[in-house]
């Protein structure tokens, strides 16, 4: 019946949203796009363009009618796509594993589970992902990181990592003789990223040259087939079987598990932030699942968050130079120090606005749900519905975070704008980038990620003057965004 009734709906061209604020329709075919508005095998590279591919048509004069839209597949549910910050804040709240919340939507992440586990944090919905928060929520949490008796050694540990990595770089650049040394420095970066959370967090121990050789390349060949093993797993199967690709693929499997053993294994020692995890874990699987995200996660957003903070920063060189004179003398990275850097915070933020790692949100309804805005106008979102929270472009959304809300353009990177927020009372709790997400599910590493890019940040700035090699860089997607170009800069020694 179900069905019926979704033809017949398609059919006639009735909205199946119902209040006093409702999307417009975006029609399969429409002249104009970027390319078709849903995911195949010629597009999914450029997962930006599929959103893009939404808002092509949009002419409405109603703000609502623009930036919400939505697409019928013939027979069944709608996809409701949104780049309204107010939407996105109302959902994501109502976002949980009581009756009639919004469940995330598991289906853009199935090669994901496949690679790591069905049970970990970032996919299992209900009971299952409130275990594992559960699991998770001490040792990464605010309260624990930032606790003054563990907090300096935690953080000496990471610095002098960053540093080790840092005087080789350095070191090269003065061997070479020469003023300007070229690196992609997201390379450069990843290598770092995870060495910090294995030995750093959890104890472990493994060689930075095996990072770098082995399971940083591993991991990223694992990630780039996670993708494609979503969007076309049948496909996938049947390239893997023809090319003898499966070979690999066990190995970078394999190089996943590798690493996550050395990643437990200071578990019985309390080593690193173990002692912090909860004492008794009923679900040892579902742990090794954890950890196989918490490391793919090290390697795709820290790095992503680290390399777009150092892209933008590579074209003002005038800020660069106002973030240096502000952390040049921090040689503790304590949560007191972090927050006198009142600019290089800025900058983190205006990073996580502007290019945030995680670009979309994915989400179904459970039921048909009434969301409330904080403006009181209402919205009935149909049972089923599949939903794309577009935070890339809600973050980029000129009425709600433009020049007459912010004192610049929406577009444009100026960590400057939240000093004009806050001097109008706006705070980033009232007006969020949604980096981390927001409510129940948002991302448990928010506080550790932002200890690691601000520390990485901070110490390339204090060795460092860099300035771009292109005018402009593009944004890649895949499971995360990165600056399209590797972060390519020329570095000089200060």
């Amino acid at each position: 019946m179900s069905f019926l009734k979704n033809i017949w709906q398609q059919l006639l061209g009735i909205n199946p949203f119902k209040g006093d604020m409702l999307p417009s329709r975006v029609y399969v075919f429409e002249r104009g796009r970027p390319c078709l508005p849903f995911p195949h095998l010629l597009n999914y590279k450029t997962p930006l363009s599929i959103f893009d591919a939404f808002y092509t048509n949009a002419k409405s004069a109603d703000l609502f009618e623009r930036d919400n839209r939505y697409l019928y597949v013939m027979g069944m549910p709608p996809v409701f796509i949104t780049r309204d910050p107010a939407v996105i804040k109302a959902i994501l709240l109502a976002t949980g594993d009581k009756p009639g919340q919004f469940d995330r939507d598991t289906a853009p992440m199935k090669g994901i589970a496949q690679a790591t586990g069905v049970n970990s944090l970032l996919y299992a919905n209900g009971k299952v992902w409130r275990k594992q928060k559960q699991m998770s929520a001490r040792p990464f949490g605010k309260g624990t990181l930032f606790q003054p008796e563990e907090f300096h050694e935690f953080e000496k540990t990471f610095r002098k990592t960053i540093e080790e990595r840092l005087i080789v770089l350095r070191d090269a650049q003065e061997i070479s003789k020469q003023k300007f040394t070229r690196v992609e420095i997201e390379q450069e970066i990843q290598p770092i990223m995870l060495e910090m959370l294995v030995n750093n967090f959890f104890g472990g121990s493994v060689e930075y040259k095996e990072l770098r050789e082995r399971y940083v390349p591993a991991l990223l060949s694992l990630i780039d087939y996670m993708i494609t093993n979503t969007v076309a797993p049948n496909l996938s199967a049947i390239h893997q079987f023809v090319t003898g690709k499966h070979v690999a693929v066990q190995q970078w499997r394999e190089a996943l598990e590798d690493l996550t053993d050395i990643a437990l294994a200071g578990r019985g020692e309390k080593a690193g932030h173990w002692k912090n995890f909860i004492g008794d874990i009923e679900d040892e699987e579902a742990l090794r699942s954890n950890i196989r995200v918490f490391l793919a996660g090290a390697l795709e957003a820290t790095t992503s968050f680290a390399t777009w903070t150092l892209s933008h920063l590579s074209r003002q060189p005038e800020l660069q130079e106002l973030v240096y004179s502000e952390i040049k003398d921090i040689n503790v990275y304590d949560p007191e120090s972090l927050t006198e850097a009142k600019l290089l915070n800025h900058c983190l933020n205006e990073t996580l606005r502007l290019t945030p790692s995680l670009y979309f949100f994915p989400r179904k309804a459970t039921a048909d749900t009434w969301l409330k805005l904080d403006d009181t106008r209402k919205i009935m979102i149909p049972k089923g519905t599949t939903i794309r929270l577009d935070i890339w472009n809600a973050n980029r959304n000129e009425f709600f975070l433009g020049k007459h809300i912010s004192g610049y353009p929406a577009d444009s990177f100026v960590p400057a704008r939240w000093d004009v927020l806050a001097s109008e009372g706006i705070s980033r709790k009232n007006l969020t980038h949604f980096g981390f997400g927001l409510g129940a599910r948002v991302c448990p590493g928010q506080f550790l990620g932002q200890l690691e890019v601000g520390l990485v940040v901070g110490a390339f700035i204090k060795v460092f003057k860099f300035k771009a090699v292109n005018n402009v860089t593009g944004a890649r997607a895949g499971v995360t965004t990165k600056p399209d170009d590797g972060t390519l800069i020329d570095i000089e020694l200060r």
